[in-house]
């Protein structure tokens, strides 16, 4: 690996743009675009840990899809209800951590229950850990983090303090956010944590995202100098 790399990112987050065009251009619903990227994801995953990174984010579902139909909803539902179900084994057997982000308050709770359950049972596997965003938004995450701290009386608030409050609390912050679709936004992803991440934003539609893609966007992040406000 060290031959294609000349270093690697600790933490990916990924945010999964495209289904829906990507589904109308094959004159299928968007529901096909989210059930094809439910694939692209498998393969992501499959290439983190072949590559080595520690941690990967997906950015599943935002506070802002609410808005989109019911049938569209109850779909992306259903999606994950069977990925959870279908990768039982293969998070245990694999040694993947599964972890979310967000409030699952509104979901179904038959969804809640098996997200958790598979939480509990692979939270001491450190091979990679995969995380969920899932009813997530970057203000609404700062917010409540704010919120917290104010019911508990704090008058003036620490860095290392908010920190501990966030959804993200004990996950390090993403080196490198991919974006695919060619869009060049963070649309309310992580936005604490972005301070100084690396974007990469390939044309490419989520559903056709594939190891081939994933190479490339490690190539990239691997020719970038990460100067953090100083000089080389």
């Amino acid at each position: 690996m060290t031959k294609l790399f000349n270093k690697l990112p600790n933490h990916i987050a990924f945010i999964m743009d495209g289904n829906g065009r990507w589904a109308k251009r094959r004159g299928m619903p968007r529901n096909y675009g989210h059930k094809e990227g439910v694939n692209a994801i498998e393969r992501t995953i499959d290439a983190c840990i072949k590559f080595g990174i520690k941690y990967c984010t997906f950015f599943a579902f935002s506070t802002e899809n609410w808005k989109r139909s019911k049938e569209e909803i109850e779909g992306i539902f259903e999606l994950l209800r069977d990925y959870i179900s279908k990768n039982d084994n293969i998070f245990l057997s694999k040694e993947v951590k599964l972890n979310h982000i967000g409030i699952l308050d509104p979901f179904p709770d038959d969804l809640k229950s098996s997200l958790v359950n598979m939480e509990k049972q692979t939270k001491n596997f450190e091979k990679l850990t995969v995380t969920f965003a899932l009813n997530y938004g970057g203000r609404d995450e700062i917010i409540r983090a704010i919120n917290n701290l104010l019911e508990k009386g704090e008058k003036s608030i620490t860095e290392k303090e908010f920190l501990t409050k966030l959804d993200t609390n004990g996950l390090p912050e993403p080196d490198f956010v991919i974006r695919t679709s060619g869009e060049q936004r963070v649309s309310n992803f992580m936005l604490y944590q972005m301070a100084y991440s690396e974007f990469y934003f390939p044309k490419i539609c989520w559903p056709s995202f594939n190891e081939h893609h994933f190479v490339k966007a490690l190539k990239v992040f691997s020719k970038r100098k990460r100067r953090y406000g100083g000089v080389s």
